[in-house]
């Protein structure tokens, strides 16, 4: 499916049940895509829960692009793309997230969207060796909405605080790209999306 937003199109492989409990929107890291192996484990776990899943190509990933740009405008269009999902999925909880840069953008828009939660996958913290640079504000941005935080014990770009979301979850031996670990994130988020499928 494709979206037409301020930015460009959007593209969006989505998965529907005929009575969906809740939406999930996830989204890629900067220079990647929605097939990764963590994205899709957390897909077939929200699918198995009776969750509608959208996994969205952002416009500059359409467009062929590598970064993702303005922040003003990426959120501007990530929230044009969420408003036409749900048109389509109406009357359910929405739970938004996505991976790296993708959970940025999740965090920074959770309010506007009207988010009842965000999994943030990998949220980069800071840039690799320059803790000082921290995006800890873009993560507390997504307060009073519930975040839940996974990432890699050996993440270069950082590890959130617990104290700054509703749970980080550290999968040990990972980097911020996962190689490994899939039923250890499956395991952090799915008692979370249980609360949605009830």
């Amino acid at each position: 499916m494709r979206i037409e937003t301020s930015a460009g199109p959007a593209d969006v492989e989505l998965d529907r049940p005929r009575s969906p409990a809740f939406l999930l929107l996830l989204t890629h890291g900067a220079g990647g895509g929605v097939d990764t192996r963590d994205i899709l484990a957390v897909r077939d776990s929200a699918v198995e829960l009776g969750g509608a899943v959208a996994r969205v190509t952002q416009p500059y990933r359409v467009a062929g692009g590598r970064a993702p740009g303005s922040a003003v405008k990426q959120d501007a269009a990530w929230l044009e793309i969420v408003a036409a999902l749900r048109k389509k999925v109406r009357r359910v909880p929405l739970i938004q997230g996505g991976r790296s840069n993708g959970a940025r953008v999740a965090c920074r828009t959770a309010v506007a969207a009207d988010a009842r939660g965000v999994l943030a996958i990998s949220f980069p913290l800071h840039p690799p060796g320059k803790p000082e640079k921290t995006r800890r504000e873009e993560l507390l941005a997504a307060a009073p909405v519930e975040v839940v935080v996974v990432n890699g014990a050996n993440d270069p770009f950082g590890i959130p605080d617990a104290a700054d979301a509703a749970e980080v979850r550290v999968i040990p031996g990972q980097p911020h790209s996962f190689r490994a670990g899939f039923d250890l994130i499956t395991e952090a988020v799915r008692p979370w999306l249980v609360r949605w499928s009830e």
